[in-house]
This record gives structure tokens, C-alpha cells and sequence, in this order.
């Protein structure tokens, strides 16, 4: 079976207006981001909203957890903006069970070339593979469990919240 993944927006997707300097949001480069990585696993791409996590609502977040309950697949990658990340993994930890769900995005947008998000991407897709059921958080090469984790925000490094 395909792994899904929904889109969310976050930093992942975000396009740099040059003319003004401001962030914005325009289409998913999540196709691009496969083709890039040379990805050969079967996927379902669906976008579910594009906007950052930081406007992110009570009622987006129970979108999230109805679309992953929904879906069809049992293996569910997430990209989500980086601020509030560890929100909605608690609460899909606490809604959903008998599904493997990695939550990922990035630090730097795609579009500026020096992202993780790729990299993060990859992650995320192997660890969905890789790990049994549950829901997780993806960044910079290691995962951890979804009701257990938050991002620093002195460091901009996500980490345990009890070790």
C-alpha cells in the first residue's frame, strides 16, 4: 500500500516574493521534493491546507486527525510548519492509534536551496517504513515519539521533553 502524505503548509512550502521580501504561499513542492530525492516508494500526495502553523487553528488540527482516521493507508507522512509541530503530534498521539504517522517540515524554506527540507523529507519517509504504530516527529535525522517532544526555540532544535 501507498504511504500518504498531507501537505499542511509550514515553512516546508513557502515561496520568497523578491520584490517585497515576504514569505507566501503558493503551491506544494512536495512532487518536485520526490523527484529530487529520487523517491521510488509508491505515494498519495493530498494538500490539506497551505498555511503556517503559527495561524494554525483548533479546527485545522481536528481536519488533520480526520483526514489521517480516514485515509486509507496506515502509513502517514505529515508536512507541518515547525512552531507548532509538536501540538499537533500530541494531539494525533492522543486521537489516533493502529497508524504510523511522522510529522516533518523545515527550518528554511525550500525555494532558498539550503534547506533541510529535503532531508527531512527523506527522514521521514524511512522512519514511516521503518517504525511500528504511533505518531512521530521527523527533524534533522532523528524521530521522536509525538507526546514527548518540542521545539526548542533558543536553539531551533527539537528535542525529548523528558528523557
Amino acid at each position: 500500500m501507498a504511504i500518504r502524505i498531507f501537505i499542511t503548509g509550514g515553512t516546508f512550502d513557502k515561496e520568497y516574493n523578491e520584490l517585497n521580501g515576504q514569505l507566501f504561499f503558493k503551491d506544494t513542492h512536495m512532487p518536485e521534493l520526490l523527484d529530487k530525492g529520487r523517491c521510488r516508494v509508491d505515494v498519495e500526495i493530498r494538500t490539506l491546507m497551505m498555511i503556517d502553523s503559527l495561524e494554525m487553528t483548533d479546527e485545522d488540527r481536528e481536519l488533520i486527525v480526520h483526514q489521517c482516521q480516514q485515509c486509507e493507508e496506515d502509513q502517514i507522512v505529515l508536512t507541518h510548519g515547525t512552531d507548532t509541530m509538536a501540538e499537533t503530534a500530541r494531539l494525533l498521539s492522543e486521537k489516533i492509534t493502529g497508524k504510523t504517522i511522522v510529522i516533518t517540515g523545515a527550518m528554511i524554506p525550500i525555494k532558498f536551496g539550503s534547506s533541510d527540507g529535503l532531508f527531512n523529507l527523506g527522514g521521514a519517509l524511512a522512519f514511516v517504513q521503518a517504525l511500528p504504530p504511533g505518531t512521530y516527529v521527523a527533524m534533522n535525522g532523528r524521530y521522536f515519539n509525538g507526546d514527548n517532544v518540542r521545539k526548542n526555540k533558543q536553539t531551533g532544535v527539537f528535542e525529548e521533553l523528558h528523557p
